[in-house]
C-alpha cells in the first residue's frame, strides 16, 4: 500500500518578516524524516540561499520533537551497501547546503535530536533547546549503520572529540544540560520560556549585518575544514562594503544602522 501524504511527512514554512522557519513535521514518527520530507527540507534551503529578504532561518520540530532521525521503515528497500552510500551522499549534500547559507541558522530543539535530527542540529550556528531535550545517535545499538565524516567533524568540533565518541560507541543520549556543557547547545530553557527566548534570539540575529555574518559562517566553515585557512578575502569584503561605512557613520551619529547586505 503506497503511503499517504501524511504519512510521508512534510516541511512546513513559516515566514514571520524576516525570520523564516523550516517545521519538521511527520506526525506520529516524532518528525523522523522521509524521503519526501528531505526533498522539501532541500528545496526549503535552496530559496533561502536565494531569498536576500530572509535574514534569519530557525529549524524546529512539531508536537514535542525536533526530529527522531530517518524513518528507519523506509530502510527496509535497502539491499546493498551501495543504497546507504547513495542516502548518505544525499543527505550530505543536503547538511552542506545548510552548512553554506550565509544567514543565521538557528536549531530550536524541544525533544528528542536524534540521527539525522542531531546532524541537522549539528550544522546550524546556534541550538537553543528545552529543558526536556535528549541528543544522540544511536546507531550502535539500534539500526547499525554509520555516519559520513561530515557529520561526525562536525560532532566533533562542537562537542568535543571525547564526549563525542562516547557518545557514538556507548549509543547514548545527552540532556540537554550535559549538551549544554560540552557547548554543542547554546542555552537550556524552560518550556514556558522556550517561544520568548527563541523570538528574541532570532529577532536579534535579524538586526545584524548581513556581510558580516555571511563572512563569520564562512570563516568558520573554513577553519573546520582546515585550521590554517586564509580569510583575507573576507576582511577585504567587509571592510570594503557599503554596510562598513555605514556602520562606522552610524556609530559616530549615535544611530541604529541600517544595514543594505553589501
Amino acid at each position: 500500500m503506497r503511503a499517504t501524504a501524511a504519512d510521508e511527512g512534510r516541511i512546513l514554512l513559516e515566514r514571520r518578516g524576516p525570520i523564516l522557519q523550516v517545521v519538521l513535521s511527520h506526525p506520529g514518527r516524532h518528525n523522523a524524516l522521509t524521503w519526501r520530507m528531505y526533498d522539501e527540507l532541500a528545496e526549503a534551503l535552496a530559496q533561502t540561499a536565494a531569498d536576500p529578504s530572509v535574514r534569519v532561518l530557525v529549524i524546529r520540530g512539531q508536537g514535542g520533537a525536533f526530529a527522531a532521525g530517518t524513518d528507519i521503515t523506509q530502510f527496509s528497500s535497502f539491499t546493498t551497501g551501495e543504497q546507504g552510500l547513495e542516502y548518505e551522499q544525499r543527505v550530505g549534500a543536503i547538511l552542506d547546503s545548510l552548512l553554506k547559507l550565509g544567514i543565521p541558522v538557528i536549531a530550536a530543539v524541544d525533544g528528542p535530536a536524534v540521527g539525522a535530527g542531531l546532524a541537522i542540529a549539528a550544522c546550524s550556528d546556534v541550538v537553543i533547546a528545552s529543558e526536556s531535550s535528549t541528543f544522540g545517535v544511536p546507531i550502535a545499538r539500534t539500526v547499525g549503520n554509520c555516519i559520513p565524516p561530515v557529520v561526525l567533524r562536525r560532532l566533533q568540533a562542537r562537542m568535543g572529540q571525547g564526549r563525542t565518541m562516547a557518545m557514538l560507541l556507548a549509543a547514548a543520549l545527552l540532556p540537554a544540560g550535559e549538551a549544554q556543557k560540552a557547548g554543542f547547545v547554546y542555552k537550556v530553557v524552560a518550556h514556558e520560556e522556550f517561544e520568548a527566548t527563541l523570538s528574541k534570539l532570532s529577532t536579534r540575529m535579524s538586526q545584524t549585518a548581513p556581510v558580516t555574518i555571511a563572512a563569520l559562517k564562512e570563516m568558520d566553515r573554513r577553519l573546520q575544514e582546515d585550521p590554517a585557512a586564509n580569510g583575507d578575502d573576507l576582511l577585504l569584503e567587509c571592510y570594503g562594503s557599503a554596510d562598513f561605512q555605514e556602520g562606522v557613520a552610524a556609530f559616530t551619529e549615535h544611530r541604529t544602522p541600517r544595514w543594505k547586505g553589501h
